[in-house]
This record gives C-alpha cells, sequence and structure tokens, in this order.
C-alpha cells in the first residue's frame, strides 16, 4: 500500500499529497500551529495603536476627566520613597504594579505604599516576557506575586500589567483564575530609554496625555538604565501641573471608572474581554 495519493485536481501537476503518517505528523502540526496562535495572540494587545483603537478597556481608557496615574517595576527602596513623597506633597495617589521580587526585598516600602492611600497591582514575580512560558510557570509565577502582594501590604491587588506590557494565552487563564483584571496604558514616558531626561520624559507623555487616559511611569530602574528613574521623578511635576491646568483629576485607576477597576463585582471585566480578544510595548 503507497503511503501517498494524488489529490483529485492536482495529477496534472504531479503534486503528491501525503497520507497515513504524514498526514497525521501534518496534523500534529497544524494544532501545534493553533496552541501558539492562542497563546501568542492576546499579544497584539501590545501593538499601542491597535489596542487604543480596539481595546480602549484594556488600554486603561476611563473617564474623561480623569487621568489615571501608574508605576511599575517598584517598590524600589532607593525610588520609590522619592515619589511617595512627591505625591504626598501634592495630595495625589496613584497605582503602582509591583514585581514579587521587589516585595520580597522590601515588603515594608510595599506597605507604605498602601498606608499612604496607593492602589497597589501585580506586575508578575520577575520581569520575564510570558507568550514563551507555559501555563504553569505563567500561573505559578503571577500566584506567587499576588500572594506577596497580598501579605506585605494587607490588600488583596485586583489588577495585573505583564513584563514588557505583552500578555498571553496562558497569563489570560492565570489573571481569570486568580481573580485579576488586566490594564495596560495609553501614554508612557519612556525613561528606561538610554539617556532619558525629564524633558524627554514629558514630551513622550504630554504626546497622548487627555481625559481619560491611563500613564505608565517606572519607580524603579530595576529593568532598566541605572538611574533612568530620576527622568521619570523630574517629569511627573510638570504632568501633575499640566493636568491640574486642563481641569484633569489625577489619580489610581481605582477610580478611573474602567470596568473591572473600579469596585464592580469582577465579572467579565471589558478590560478582560478586549485582552482575549486579541505587545510590543517596552514596560
Amino acid at each position: 500500500m503507497t503511503m501517498t495519493s494524488r489529490v483529485p485536481g492536482m495529477a496534472r501537476s504531479g503534486i503528491l499529497a501525503p497520507t497515513g503518517l504524514t498526514s497525521v505528523a501534518l496534523a500534529a502540526g497544524g494544532l501545534a500551529a493553533g496552541i501558539a496562535v492562542a497563546q501568542a495572540g492576546p499579544g497584539i494587545t501590545g501593538l499601542g495603536p491597535v489596542r487604543r483603537a480596539f481595546f480602549p478597556r484594556l488600554a486603561g481608557q476611563g473617564d474623561p476627566g480623569h487621568v489615571a496615574l501608574t508605576f511599575d517595576d517598584g517598590p524600589d527602596p532607593v525610588a520609590t520613597p522619592k515619589f511617595l513623597e512627591l505625591l504626598a506633597d501634592r495630595q495625589v495617589t496613584a497605582t503602582f504594579f509591583l514585581l514579587g521580587q521587589m516585595v520580597a526585598r522590601a515588603p515594608g516600602l510595599a506597605a507604605e505604599l498602601t498606608a499612604a492611600g496607593h492602589e497597589v497591582g501585580v506586575h508578575g514575580w520577575e520581569h520575564r516576557y510570558l507568550p514563551p512560558r507555559g501555563p504553569r510557570a505563567t500561573f505559578e509565577d503571577i500566584r506567587r506575586a499576588t500572594e506577596s502582594i497580598a501579605r506585605a501590604t494587607g490588600t488583596r491587588p485586583r489588577l495585573f500589567r505583564p513584563p514588557y506590557g505583552v500578555l498571553s494565552g496562558s497569563s489570560l487563564a492565570a489573571v481569570r483564575r486568580l481573580g485579576l483584571v488586566p490594564v495596560l496604558w495609553g501614554a508612557w514616558g519612556k525613561e528606561w530609554t538610554p539617556g532619558s531626561t525629564p524633558d524627554s520624559v514629558y514630551a513622550s507623555l504630554s504626546g497622548r496625555l487627555r481625559g481619560g487616559v491611563t500613564v505608565l511611569l517606572h519607580d524603579s530602574d530595576c529593568t532598566s538604565p541605572p538611574g533612568s528613574w530620576r527622568a521619570a521623578l523630574g517629569a511627573l511635576p510638570r504632568l501633575l501641573d499640566e493636568c491640574s491646568r486642563r481641569g484633569l483629576a489625577v489619580g489610581p485607576l481605582g477610580q478611573h471608572g474602567c470596568a473591572g477597576t473600579d469596585g464592580d463585582d469582577g465579572q467579565s471585566p471589558d478590560c478582560e474581554r478586549d485582552a482575549g480578544s486579541g505587545q510590543h510595548d517596552r514596560n
């Protein structure tokens, strides 16, 4: 018995279609490709223009009279206290997406964040790109970070932002199990860029600064060039002044009106539905 057969309509070209073991191999390859698409597909939401145009809730689009202020990669014992001091002086609260590894090194500082009225979210245990990671490793990373933050702060976080802003099928499944809502951003300072300054950070932010946007800055240089957080800290007063000039309130995501972040029941939040429909921003 032959292992191949001609496909109808292809006889004149002499093309042979594999059958038997070869077709099984092709089917397995198709399944693997399907799994890969399901795993990496949500990553398309990391493309800023795509996210803002088609997934506004995932981009953190909220109340048009409000700007959500968020920080990633802390808590950093050197940098975070300086942000806390500035925010306290301006009577502004924000959302801090924390790395579990950083919380483990400075649990008291994590507790200071919530004691000062700030909101905390999960940024993963370690700052690793999620799509190549399997379901078990992804779940354990996010679970471990969530529990570490809850222990340190006495508050169980409800929000999740993936490292580098890149979601995966496994991460979406994990956050659903853990009761977390994924939220990315609409404007960012790019202070992790080598040579960044307060002026460059503010210029990057101001290009997309408008009511309803979620702003991303970093209160740590643990994944960025040393001292890069200083550019964010230097730009922050100008950002707050400009929001005040435009009559925009500034605060955490919990006050931003994005479904799933504002005290609703957390069932099928729009941010999560956005993510499931679908990054390659640096975060």
